[in-house]
């Protein structure tokens, strides 16, 4: 059944048919990307970067759904019912430290207690129904905290690690180049996506990382100082990936990049298969 709307304007009247826009037998996956909330002004506003929304398209070739942080109105169930994969985005704002059993030690930290209350019980779920994840720095680092794992909230205030921030006076385009190489771990997904030589250079983007890895969670790459990089799920699970760099930022010219979210979209893909069989 074709559902229609109206879109009313001051000069035309226009009768959307939702079943033009997503074909009932397309074979791009329903990709799901959470939200950061923001204040613009003086209301709050869900908010998804546009990066994210252009790998998906491009490189995963699925479609993006914009999932809002509002936990105690989306029903998991029938979320799980209706998408094919979920992409755990990055974000300028820090997970609560009190979520792994630490304390706050800036108050200059930006905090976003709804996107906290939204993910991190919608990724054990998710886990438990096998939906395909991709989740990239706030999201990796939320994938850890879900499963029992910690942070550091500041890197490079750890002896012996690397300053793995951005400099945020560059232009953008320097802040997202490569910053540093990472060795890839043997038998994971990484491994079996990159098999040209176990090292690769990545951009370097964040100020928190992982201290200690969740049991569940097995590494997938390291950078040259020990930091935790990379992290896959040791069960079976159809894809899990959590990376700690920024794979979206312009896939189409990126090899490594574009692998990994053409393998997170096939994941994805097969997940929609079975699901509609």
């Amino acid at each position: 059944m074709i559902h229609e709307r109206q879109l009313i304007g001051d000069n035309y009247n226009l009768t959307i048919k939702i079943g033009d826009i997503m074909p009932k037998n397309s074979d791009k996956p329903l990709i799901a990307l959470t939200a950061c909330v923001r204040e613009i002004g003086i209301h709050p506003f869900h908010v998804v970067g546009e990066k994210y929304i252009t790998a998906v398209i491009e490189a995963a070739h699925g479609t993006p759904l914009l999932l809002p942080s509002i936990s105690d109105a989306i029903d998991n169930e029938e979320l799980f019912y209706r998408i094919d994969g979920l992409l755990f985005t990055g974000s300028l704002s820090n997970i609560q430290p009190n979520l792994y059993g630490s304390s706050h030690t800036d108050v200059k930290i930006l905090y976003d207690p709804q996107r906290d209350a939204m993910t991190l019980p919608l990724i054990r779920k998710a886990l438990r129904h096998d939906i395909p994840m991709l989740c990239i720095c706030r999201g990796f680092q939320e994938l850890n905290v879900a499963l029992g794992g910690t942070l550091y909230q500041a890197v490079h205030k750890i002896p012996g690690r690397l300053d793995h921030r951005e400099d945020t006076r560059q232009p953008r385009e320097v802040q997202y180049a490569p910053a540093h190489s990472i060795e890839i771990k043997a038998g994971g997904i990484l491994d079996s996506l990159w098999q040209k030589q176990p090292n690769i250079m990545v951009n370097s983007l964040h100020a928190q990382g992982i201290q200690t890895p969740a049991s569940d969670l097995r590494i997938e790459a390291i950078s040259p100082d020990g930091q935790i990089e990379a992290l896959s799920t040791f069960k079976d699970h159809s894809f899990c990936l959590g990376v700690q760099w920024h794979p979206e930022w312009k896939t189409s010219e990126n090899a490594f990049s574009r692998l990994i979210f053409e393998a997170f979209g096939n994941a994805a893909r097969k997940h929609a298969q079975r699901k509609n069989n």
